[in-house]
């Protein structure tokens, strides 16, 4: 089957528009994320192996190819000045591609280019406040990670030595062994996990009373007019068997921790097929029923991914929900199967 997968990929490559890219190296392109990153998946499009990119070294878009579909992943990593523009070159050099995970502002520059524009889930930002976490509401919340205190957990940051590496790729192992599918790592919409953290990530521990790391949360970072503001959750990892409490309780603890530092924000990622409804632009009705379907499916919530599970744990922190987009102009059966092979979904 794998075979027959990469000679299919390889006809349809063949007859589709090739696109021009751009060598950036990866210092290069984190430094175009460290400028102008101010979305939550810039610093992903700038670390993620398998990804090509078009533009220049003052602004460009990741994109993946697959099934003779180009699939452009989150907004323009470039000065909003520019980024209308970039958005208008790639269209016309990729030939309709494909736009996932975007914003507001691209997904109108996008439905001016004759795109329709759905819904594909939503983005929850915590405004970093000493009243975060205040109130009634968040009672859970607090009480989780007094819980965690109290019951001998302690919360710590890795301070990247590579110390604990061993632990960590051992703890996510077995986190991963316990997914509805275990034997592959999502790519694309999330890269793949490394124990060992990247530039500028951050990675908070949750310790068992034998000081062993059972949990972890890592971040990665978000700009605003070239200063850092605030970070997004890439990854969660625990042990299999751990407390409820852990996921929640190592949340409120880092959120405090990065308000302490000045933060303004912390984004907790991309919750697919959440928060369903009309896009506010010309859009696919199909589409909206069948993502209405797929997110209340106890089929998909079982056999492919918990989507409602994801939702309801990002809803207890009571944070702003912003609409991620997805853009097209016509959307075949081929390019929804590209997206979902691109992400490893299958």
């Amino acid at each position: 089957m794998p075979s027959l997968r990469r000679s299919f990929d390889a006809l349809v490559e063949r007859r589709t528009a090739s696109i021009p890219t751009v060598a950036l190296a990866l210092d290069e392109r984190l430094a175009l994320a460290g400028r102008h990153g101010d979305f939550s998946l810039a610093y992903s499009t700038a670390v993620q192996d398998d990804l090509s990119y078009f533009g220049d070294a003052s602004g460009y878009i990741a994109f993946g190819r697959k099934m003779g579909s180009a699939v452009a992943l989150a907004d323009p990593v470039a000065a909003p000045a520019e980024r209308t523009d970039l958005i208008r070159r790639f269209v016309e050099q990729a030939r309709d591609p494909c736009f996932v995970q975007i914003g507001e502002a691209s997904a109108r520059v996008l439905s001016g280019l004759g795109y329709k524009v759905n819904r594909m889930g939503i983005d929850t930002r915590l405004t970093l406040t000493p009243k975060t976490f205040a109130g009634s509401r968040n009672e859970t919340v607090r009480y989780s990670e007094r819980w965690l205190l109290k019951n001998g957990f302690s919360i710590v940051e890795d301070d990247g030595s590579g110390a604990h590496a061993a632990e960590i790729k051992q703890l996510s192992d077995a986190w991963r062994a316990q997914r509805i599918v275990s034997h592959r790592e999502m790519r694309f919409l999330n890269r793949p996990f490394r124990s060992q953290l990247g530039k500028g990530m951050r990675r908070f521990m949750l310790l068992d009373p034998q000081k062993q790391p059972v949990a972890i949360l890592d971040f990665d970072p978000i700009v605003e007019d070239g200063e850092l503001a605030g970070y997004t959750t890439s990854f969660k990892r625990k042990l299999p068997g751990i407390t409820s409490h852990a996921e929640i309780g190592l949340t409120k603890f880092a959120a405090d921790r990065l308000h302490d530092e000045g933060r303004k924000f912390v984004t907790l990622g991309l919750s697919p097929l959440a928060g369903m409804k009309e896009s506010g632009f010309p859009e696919s009705r199909l589409m909206l029923s069948s993502m209405q379907r797929f997110y209340r499916s106890p089929w998909i919530n079982r056999r492919i991914f918990n989507v409602e599970g994801q939702a309801a744990f990002k809803r207890r922190f009571h944070g702003d929900e912003e609409p991620v987009y997805i853009a097209f102009r016509r959307l075949s059966p081929f390019q929804m199967l590209a997206i979902l092979r691109l992400s490893k979904a299958f």
